[in-house]
């Protein structure tokens, strides 16, 4: 398919029910809910709304076919990941056309999400076959110690909105390398991904049971019931530090392995050796990926007093000469943002930094017209005060404040509840090593904007979330260690 299709003819292939024991359905209820083209407000789809009973049904199926499902062979459930993931890039225009119709990224972001998303795929169906474990003597002799790993059991995944597939990916895919069956709750401003998604890997081969999908606009209600169902084993979740909060005292009750990868609040540090142009560029990346709607987006820019300027003019000039547009517009390189609560979130914030002094560079005003286009902003001189610099921003708009020491840029970059990414440029190499020993995040770009890789371990630290996705260490979320004690079989007690 190519990306001149309609918006009709993309919608028009997916499947909008529920996704329970291999078979599409209607909710309980039969109601509804409307879906969203956030660059106009219009309605793409209407899509079924699950309920706590829909729920339920979703995890019965999961649950029925954990046993065997952990039973198949490391390869089988390789071999299903490789189908999906040359099924997701053959069908790589549908999926970013979609994408952007629900979600609104541009069409070049959307493209780079399908092969974000479809990498988690390829990465853990080569992880599946290589759960190991470990046999050893006990330091007395006396037995022998056999460690393997085994499925957790049934999860519940919930996405986020802003990275409808990737997210979906990311969770979907451990779970299954590592034995475990599903209940997705995608989220449900963006729910049309999940479901095309949910089509390609139940054509890959799937059994039925072991992927269960419930869109639905109830998330609280219809997920309460399957977080405190002994049945569940782990929950990993992707959204705000508030809910995560809130999930995390759901899960309590069952000793619940949890996943969560919270809010952000990124630092992006210049130093005074840096290469401008390339934090300019990187700064670029790191703000305005997804509109700034990411939690790995750059939130505060800490720039050293001797290229505080330079950087500020060249930034502002850069964001000023975007394109901002409807996203199914290749001319697009700013879209909108995802709802109307969320762009006057981000105004609201701009405009109390102005009241606290921050100087606008660019930008800064609301785009009048159908849908929900934000400026790109550019603020310098922002209060250290200002909600601006506290809260995670979700928009693309960029406050700088200057520092003059390395200790005062750690410890600005340090002064926040969150913990998930930073980023800083310099060619000290020393510095480098010193950065990523005091700066306080689960991970670090160094020269550069972006950090996710499939490859890599994705998480943060404090109160930015427990556990990590991608890398080696992802399947592990979806693996519990166990142990046997083995008589030595050279006493006579131990001879077989």
């Amino acid at each position: 398919m190519t990306i001149t299709a309609t918006a009709d003819a993309v919608v028009d292939t997916l499947e909008p029910r529920l996704f329970i024991d291999g078979r599409w359905r209607d909710a309980e209820n039969n109601k509804l809910f409307h879906v969203h083209n956030p660059a106009d407000g219009s309605v793409l789809m209407q899509v079924a709304d699950a309920t706590p009973g829909d729920g339920r049904d979703a995890l019965d199926s999961a649950a029925a076919a954990q046993n065997e499902w952990a039973r198949t062979s490391p390869r089988m459930r390789s071999a299903i990941l490789y189908s999906a993931f040359d099924a997701v890039v053959a069908r790589a225009e549908e999926f970013a056309t979609l994408i952007t119709l629900e979600m609104g990224k541009p069409l070049a972001e959307s493209r780079a999400e399908v092969a974000y998303g479809a990498e988690f795929l390829r990465w853990f169906a080569e992880e599946a076959v290589r759960i190991g474990g470990r046999y050893a003597t006990a330091p007395d002799g006396r037995t022998r110690l056999l460690v393997h790993k085994r499925p957790v059991g049934p999860s519940l995944l919930i996405t986020p909105w802003n990275f409808p597939l990737a997210m979906a990916t990311r969770k979907i895919a451990p779970a299954i390398a590592a034995g475990c069956t599903m209940v997705l709750k995608p989220a449900a401003l963006t729910p049309l991904t999940s479901l095309l998604l949910t089509s390609v890997i139940s054509e890959a081969g799937l059994p039925a049971g072991v992927l269960n999908v419930i869109p639905t606009s109830s998330a609280g209600a219809v997920t309460s019931g399957i977080v405190t169902d002994p049945r569940l084993r782990k929950l990993s979740f992707t959204g705000s530090t508030e809910v995560g909060r809130r999930l995390l005292a759901d899960s309590a009750a069952q000793v619940l392995r949890t996943s969560m990868e919270l809010g952000g609040n990124a630092p992006f540090l210049i130093f005074e050796d840096a290469d401008v142009d390339a934090a300019v560029e990187g700064a670029l990346l790191a703000k305005l990926r997804n509109m700034g709607e990411a939690c790995t987006a750059a939130n505060r820019f800490l720039v050293h007093d001797s290229v505080a300027d330079e950087f500020t003019d060249k930034l502002a000039r850069k964001m000023a000469a975007l394109n901002v547009g409807p996203g199914i517009d290749s001319a697009t390189q700013i879209g909108p943002l995802i709802d109307e609560d969320s762009r006057s979130k981000v105004h609201e914030l701009v405009e109390d930094a102005i009241r606290e002094g921050a100087v606008i560079r660019t930008g800064g005003a609301i785009v009048d017209g159908p849908g929900y286009f934000y400026k790109p902003t550019v603020l310098a001189d922002v209060d250290p005060a200002s909600r601006l610099l506290r809260e995670e921003i979700f928009g693309p708009v960029a406050p700088i404040v200057r520092f003059s020491t390395e200790a005062q840029a750690v410890t600005a970059a340090n002064d926040t509840e969150y913990g998930l990414v930073a980023y800083a440029y310099t060619r000290d190499a020393a510095r480098t090593l010193r950065l990523l020993e005091t700066v306080e995040s689960g991970m670090i770009g160094i020269n550069v904007g972006v950090v996710s890789n499939p490859a890599a371990p994705f998480g943060g630290v404090k109160q930015s979330g427990l556990g990590r996705e991608g890398g080696a260490e992802g399947i592990d979320e979806y693996l519990e260690t166990r142990y046997a004690g083995i008589a030595d079989p050279y006493e006579p007690s131990g001879r077989l």
